[in-house]
């Protein structure tokens, strides 16, 4: 930490990596033949909230120098008016990251990031990436893949340690596609999952929330009502039942429902089985999106795991 007991700042790419490999070379544990130190990394937007802190805390917990990245990437958004309208609160945000412990935090602009404009060469999400919020949001996760993948090669140590990057379980779809990502590039990096940050109500935290109004957000509730429900049938190896789940969704007239549906937790595809008779057994997913008002919430919960 620097001397006002904030993280330090760093705009470029040069800055990042002799930051980051200054403070590995000088953590207790890393000289020749002991421990081998790590660097935990956790990517945001910025207008971070409880969710993100428990990112960083879990990145304290089990690395020695923990960076977090605050970029709003516009090839993520399909309007430039809701790229304008995404919160901006730098020193906000420098707050809660300071006592989550992050030690390094990475706020380049869009010129360091994109020194030519939008890229010639970026990537393709495939299948994947057109189904729920892709098909809701065409080109989202070819964006979010691009950048990922540059602040993976941009964040990697430059000396010997390891490298952990930390992502909620909320944002379901764009962690099978990290996953898939690093698997398929062979990037050096494990992705670990966070569970799920809610409220004390149940609603799953989200930057999107402050856009809701009071009855909005109470409306918004049957979403983590309708995953509990899923939930408790597969623990106890019953039939899924999703029909009365989307049921108790669509009976609140504030919620406008997307899809509310029990995909592989990994491919996303939707599972073959009879969701009325047949017990429920082995792993899965439950997917769910609506639009509250004019918010779109996303939630999911795992389920046999």
């Amino acid at each position: 930490m620097n001397g006002s007991n904030r993280p330090t700042v760093v705009r470029t790419p040069a800055e990042l990596a002799e930051t980051t490999a200054d403070l590995l070379d000088r953590r207790p544990g890393t000289p020749r033949g002991e421990r081998r130190p790590t660097l935990g990394f956790v990517p945001t937007m910025g207008a971070l909230h409880d969710g993100h802190a428990a990112l960083v805390r879990a990145a304290r917990k089990n690395n020695d120098v923990v960076v977090a990245s605050i970029f709003v990437n516009p090839l993520q958004f399909g309007e430039r008016t809701d790229l304008q309208r995404y919160p901006r609160q730098l020193d906000q945000d420098l707050e809660l990251l300071a006592s989550c412990g992050a030690e390094v935090v990475f706020a380049p602009s869009e010129t360091v990031m994109y020194p030519d404009g939008p890229p010639l060469v970026s990537l393709n999400s495939g299948a994947l990436g057109e189904k729920f919020e892709g098909a809701a949001r065409p080109g989202h996760f070819d964006g979010m893949l691009t950048v990922v993948a540059k602040l993976l090669h941009l964040t990697a140590p430059t000396v010997d340690a390891g490298f952990k990057c930390y992502f909620g379980q909320k944002d379901a779809q764009q962690l099978a596609l990290i996953r898939r990502m690093v698997r398929d590039l062979d990037f050096p990096a494990e992705i670990v999952t966070v569970p799920t940050v809610r409220t004390a109500d149940g609603l799953a935290l989200s930057s999107r929330n402050r856009f809701l109004t009071s009855a909005e957000e109470e409306a918004a509730l049957v979403l983590s009502r309708a995953l509990r429900l899923l939930e408790g049938r597969a623990e106890r190896n019953e039939p899924l039942d999703l029909d009365s789940a989307v049921a108790l969704v669509t009976s609140q007239p504030l919620v406008e429902l997307d899809y509310f549906e029990v995909v592989h937790p990994s491919t996303l595809e939707p599972l073959a089985f009879n969701c009325r008779q047949t017990p429920f057994t082995g792993e899965a997913l439950a997917l769910i999106a609506a639009k509250v008002g004019t918010v779109r919430l996303i939630d999911n919960a795992p389920l046999g795991s």
